[in-house]
């Protein structure tokens, strides 16, 4: 009978001692599991960004901070059971959902393969609109983790230059205008190797085969006069391939191109605003005025799109050798033959606009 009581304790006191060994080992893992289910307290999508090295401790803090969740303590332990190291928790831009889980979030922060965060996100990059590589990197900058005068001053290095085959005055046609996407922490060299890609994809044998038609010898040749074409006419489209046919006829005839904007371009922002162009702004000595140097300037005087560049290397065959604005309000241009022609045309505009300037000064 005694032995029997004996084993029966014995039952029980194993039994307790399993319960008290489970509970030692499953309740942190219960904890952890109940922690990882509690979620962020944002109620609308709202956008995270990383921009350097956090540990967990830090990411909770932030989080806490900027609104996103109310239980730091909760959210360390789900990051601390998943052995999330700080180098595994990559910069970025996040968009974190309404009441978003701790261990969705955690994940989402969690470095990938691929080098990103598994939720991290894309970022459009739009640089419509630049005249010089500095306008290129401050709209860059604006959308992308990099510094602008970190990547001013790539693409002024003559390693970066030699790398990819062009001049400084060149290296503007190497970036094509667009809306691309790229990951927020993209770094300037990442960005500068991703156009050079894109600048490979756009100029496909059939576009090197008309360039060569046109009697160009290199893409950074034919966005050049594209710049010239686009700062000549940036509102009416239909005109590009017969302003870019105007300039290819001068080409070949060796006739200076002329064209304001090249000496526009060598005064900067001095000359913004100023409607009557004088002769005393086009006696600039620059190599990028054309009414000083022969042939076309050593680079673009702006980024045009690559509709403007297609329009070049499909210019229309036309006889043109002179355009002068007409004497209204429809951005369109005269366009003529002769020098004659050109001289009337010419007079008719300078007619017309010292009467709008005068009409302005009236009122």
């Amino acid at each position: 009978m005694l032995s029997i009581m004996l084993k029966k304790r014995r039952i029980v006191i194993g039994i307790i001692c399993a319960v008290v060994l489970g509970l030692v080992i499953l309740l942190p893992k219960g904890l952890v599991f109940l922690a990882s289910m509690k979620s962020s307290i944002n109620s609308e999508t709202e956008f995270f960004y990383i921009k350097e090295p956090l540990t967990l401790a830090e990411l909770a803090n932030r989080l806490e901070k900027e609104g996103f969740i109310s239980n730091k303590t909760a959210f360390i332990s789900v990051g601390e059971y998943k052995g999330i190291a700080p180098n595994e928790i990559a910069l970025g831009k996040y968009e974190i959902q309404p009441f978003t889980s701790f261990r969705t979030l955690l994940n989402g922060f969690t470095l990938n393969s691929n080098g990103n965060g598994n939720g991290e996100i894309e970022v459009e990059v739009t640089f419509n609109n630049c005249i010089t590589i500095n306008d290129l990197a401050k709209k860059v900058s604006k959308s992308l983790f990099v510094d602008s005068a970190k990547l001013i001053t790539l693409l002024k290095d003559t390693t970066t230059l030699s790398k990819y085959g062009f001049t400084t005055q060149q290296f503007p046609a190497m970036f094509i205008p667009n809306t691309y996407k790229f990951y927020y922490d993209t770094d300037e060299k990442q960005f500068v190797e991703r156009m050079a890609k894109e600048f490979k994809s756009f100029w496909t044998n059939e576009r090197k085969a008309k360039m060569k038609n046109i009697g160009l010898t290199s893409p950074s040749q034919v966005v050049t006069l594209a710049s010239i074409v686009y700062s000549e006419q940036s509102i009416v489209s239909q005109e590009w391939p017969i302003i870019a046919g105007l300039y290819l006829n001068r080409l070949d005839k060796g006739i200076r191109l002329q064209s304001d904007p090249t000496f526009k371009f060598c005064w900067g922002d001095k000359l913004k605003g100023v409607q009557r162009l004088l002769n005393v702004h086009r006696d600039i000595d620059c190599e990028y005025n054309t009414y000083k140097i022969k042939g076309l300037p050593p680079g673009p005087i702006c980024f045009p799109s690559s509709k403007v560049v297609d329009a070049v290397l499909n210019r229309s065959k036309v006889d043109y050798i002179y355009m002068c604005a007409k004497p209204d309000y429809s951005h369109r241009h005269n366009f003529a033959v002769s020098g004659a022609d050109h001289m009337k045309n010419a007079k008719a505009f300078q007619n017309w606009l010292a009467g709008e300037i005068k009409k302005k000064e009236n009122k």
